[in-house]
């Protein structure tokens, strides 16, 4: 498998609400960002949380949030944000 997205690319995370083991935060699901760092190819944590070993390896990426696009309410500086480690099959090209 490879990387589909490089560092600088605007992405957005899928606002997708299945149930059961999800290792994307709830609270950046739907929200835009951009790629800061390609972190490797892995076993899907949400198939290993259910004893699913065999598959393929999907990429990582790091991506850098605004905070306040994250949080309405969000009052420190505009220039804050936080990374999010996020895997491939989470993320769409942004709009």
């Amino acid at each position: 498998m490879s990387a589909r997205y490089s560092v600088g690319d605007p992405v957005q995370v899928r606002a997708a609400y299945p149930p059961g083991h999800v290792r994307t935060p709830y609270y950046c699901r739907g929200k835009s960002g951009v790629i800061v760092r390609f972190c490797g190819e892995f076993r899907n944590p949400e198939e290993l949380a259910y004893g699913k070993y065999e598959g393929p390896v999907s990429p990582m990426y790091r991506v850098q949030f605004k905070q306040n696009d994250l949080w309405d309410d969000y009052s420190g500086s505009p220039d804050d944000h936080v990374e999010i480690e996020i895997y491939e099959h989470w993320l769409d090209p942004a709009q």
